[in-house]
């Protein structure tokens, strides 16, 4: 069982790199939390990305099991150039398949729209997803202060599954998306938001997407 995170590190991600690794590190925590009574032995992989000269796409932790995690630094990364989206989730996705994992969930953090992408068009990088799908793989897009859902419809995301969060309220979305997953492993439960989720997220205070 494995979740693969995808974030993205261009450079209008430079307000809220630290809130959004603090995030990725709860959801990754919460994911090995069994105090509920579930034990769920997951795994955790995540690649940030960018584009400076074609696709920049570094995996900063493969396969580290949920409980053995070691939190990621701002230090590790940081945010740069623009946001070749089709190409970066179609890397992700095929990252998955060559892992050749059963079960797993796919979750996209962005604060913007696709204008980089040289490898895969909107068609690719949305077979890819159609793949992930067909495997019963869950996919999630998470806006990262941004409401634009435009290229989540595009490439297959479902609406129940796409978000966007205000700034403050990542890590409290990211913990609530872990217990999503840790019902998906052990339970073989989709994933989707809910009204409180979105709530929790202040999705209206969101700003309008980058130019």
């Amino acid at each position: 069982m494995h979740a693969y995170i995808l974030l993205d590190r261009t450079g209008s991600m430079s307000g809220l790199w630290d809130e959004a690794l603090s995030s990725v590190n709860a959801y990754a925590q919460a994911l090995a939390d069994d105090s509920d009574g579930e034990k769920v032995d997951a795994r955790v992989t995540l690649a940030v990305f960018d584009a400076q000269d074609g696709l920049q796409f570094d995996v900063l932790r493969k396969g580290v099991r949920a409980a053995e995690w070691r939190n990621v630094a701002p230090d590790e990364a940081s945010p740069r150039g623009m946001t070749p989206l089709f190409d970066a989730v179609a890397r992700l996705v095929s990252l998955a398949e060559a892992d050749a994992v059963k079960e797993a969930v796919l979750v996209i953090m962005t604060d913007g729209q696709e204008n980089a992408s040289r490898e895969v068009t909107r068609e690719g990088a949305k077979a890819a997803i159609d793949r992930a799908k067909a495997k019963g793989w869950e996919t999630v897009f998470l806006g990262a202060n941004f409401g634009d859902f435009a290229d989540a419809d595009a490439i297959g995301v479902a609406s129940g599954a796409q978000m966007a969060m205000a700034p403050g309220a990542y890590t409290t979305s990211m913990r609530r998306m872990s217990q999503k997953s840790r019902d998906y492993f052990a339970k073989k439960m989709g994933m989707e938001f809910n009204e409180d989720d979105r709530a929790e997220a202040k999705e209206a205070n969101v700003r309008k997407p980058k130019s």
